[in-house]
């Protein structure tokens, strides 16, 4: 039996509650006729059927809540039929009835995970308390189910399939959501993702992907700004046996890698003139030569590429290729900072926190208001990964009480950075000053600053020297 992944969960108050379902199986048709109408008359989505084969159906086609189940039924037992549906759909709420029940019967169909019993014939009451205590019980549960999914914009089953969360509330996340999704239904588009460090460029990458018909084959990321340019054809590309000197082994590049799956390009600005030509070949013909070798291969992959720079003005300094740009921007996906967002940040914040002290087996310490009304003014250059920070250090700090402002300290090297400040006019400009807080926040130590800015350290120490910012403290003479 197959059954949908998606569980209804409802978007509204219990006022607005959705209808239970329920499925009658019993060779009665009397009897299942007339529970059917009772159903029906008091508010319940009910169905209806005979024998187990056509019950099993409706269990495939159907999001059914409660089998009201005979434990005698044509060619198969109501135990038999009892235990599969648990195995299969343990979410599904079972009440066995029979009218030659006997208590062996009982405790076997309890052991089996038989909500309730009831002995034929039995008034419409007996079955309308048992269905109530069965209601009440499905919504509690689905009252935790949706607690365990608030603020998350993201299904359950989605978030366990690209291992993360998306958190939020405001117009604009769901907005980017809504575009990552679009993205998904069309297999071959490109992408390109844009926003500055630490907004989760690579979570839309992973939505988009296993979201995708593409979604049971490999994913594979790639910080283009962490490979040196001496092995990009390589990395890329693949080599033959023998091809240049330490090619020992025949070894397949990224594109032949992602064949049939997704290759997300993160840092793609860093990616040097020559090779950005080949990519743009393999891009339109969908084939890529090993080094050393003459024989193209074919290889169907997706490509989502990821940036903080604006491809634009790049364009304009002859430092990225036009032709490329228009065949990565099919479609282009803007994260917009934290600090533009501010609604975000106490749901986010709340979500961190309660994360890392389930990590430590801890209890969840409650956080005073005049947090979020401090981080909300704060310019957050790290963005959510900032943020992350924050939450998992004040976690790792806490000593009991609650969580005040001074547990969540915002010292740079400039004071405390309102989102008031001066908005940079290019991600270039947007992206110094990113480099430049982090450096100071570290206190200059380029591994712990290239950790807050998501990126490697020799991707750090190029930045630094192509906007020739100081590799150490200035120390005023005084």
């Amino acid at each position: 039996m197959a059954r949908s992944e998606m569980k209804r969960i409802p978007l509204s108050n219990s006022s607005a509650k959705e209808k239970l379902s329920v499925l009658i199986l019993d060779d009665d048709l009397h009897f299942t006729e007339e529970l059917t109408e009772f159903f029906q008359h008091k508010g319940f989505l009910a169905f209806q059927a005979n024998t187990g084969e056509a019950g099993i159906q409706l269990l495939e086609e159907k999001e059914i809540d409660l089998l009201i189940l005979d434990v005698r039924l044509p060619g198969i037992s109501g135990l038999e039929i009892l235990k599969e549906v648990k195995e299969i759909y343990p979410d599904i709420e079972v009440i066995i009835v029979s009218a030659h029940g006997d208590m062996e019967t009982v405790i076997k169909a309890m052991r089996l995970g038989a909500i309730d019993y009831l002995k034929k014939p039995f008034r419409h009451v007996d079955i309308q308390i048992a269905i109530e205590r069965t209601e009440k019980f499905l919504w509690l549960n689905r009252r935790l189910s949706q607690v365990e999914l608030k603020n998350s914009l993201i299904s359950r089953t989605l978030e366990e399939r690209i291992e993360r969360h998306l958190i939020g509330v405001s117009r604009q996340m769901k907005g980017v959501l809504d575009l990552a999704m679009q993205a998904a239904k069309f297999r071959d588009t490109s992408v390109l993702i844009m926003g500055e460090s630490g907004t989760g460029k690579e979570n839309i990458a992973r939505i988009i992907h296993y979201a995708s018909e593409r979604k049971d084959e490999i994913l594979y990321s790639v910080n283009s700004g962490s490979i040196t340019e001496s092995l990009y054809e390589s990395e890329f590309f693949g080599h033959k046996k023998g091809a240049f000197t330490g090619a020992d082994l025949e070894k397949k590049g990224f594109f032949e890698i992602c064949n049939n799956g997704t290759l997300f390009l993160d840092e793609i600005a860093d990616m040097p003139l020559p090779l950005q030509a080949k990519m743009l070949r393999v891009l339109e013909d969908k084939k890529v030569t090993r080094v050393g070798d003459t024989k193209p291969v074919d290889t169907d992959f997706r490509l989502i590429t990821a940036t903080n720079h604006d491809l634009d003005v790049l364009v304009e300094e002859k430092r990225f290729r036009l032709d490329l740009l228009h065949r990565l921007n099919t479609l282009t996906i803007h994260i917009p900072p934290l600090r533009e967002r501010p609604e975000d940040i106490e749901p986010l914040l709340v979500y961190f926190i309660e994360l890392f002290s389930k990590r430590i087996n801890s209890t969840t310490p409650k956080i005073e208001q005049d947090v979020f009304r401090e981080l909300k003014s704060y310019y957050f250059p790290g963005n959510v990964r900032e943020l992350k920070n924050m939450a998992e250090r004040a976690v790792i700090l806490f000593k009991g009480g609650t969580l005040g402002a001074q547990d969540f300290p915002l010292k740079t090297a400039y004071g405390t950075v309102k989102a008031t400040s001066t908005v940079v006019s290019t991600l270039q400009d947007t992206e110094i000053d990113q480099i430049q807080k982090a450096l100071h926040w570290c206190e200059f130590n380029q591994k712990a600053a290239a950790d807050m800015l998501g990126i490697s350290r020799d991707a750090l120490i190029r930045k630094m020297k192509k906007y020739n910012i100081a590799v150490k403290r200035e120390i005023n003479p005084s």
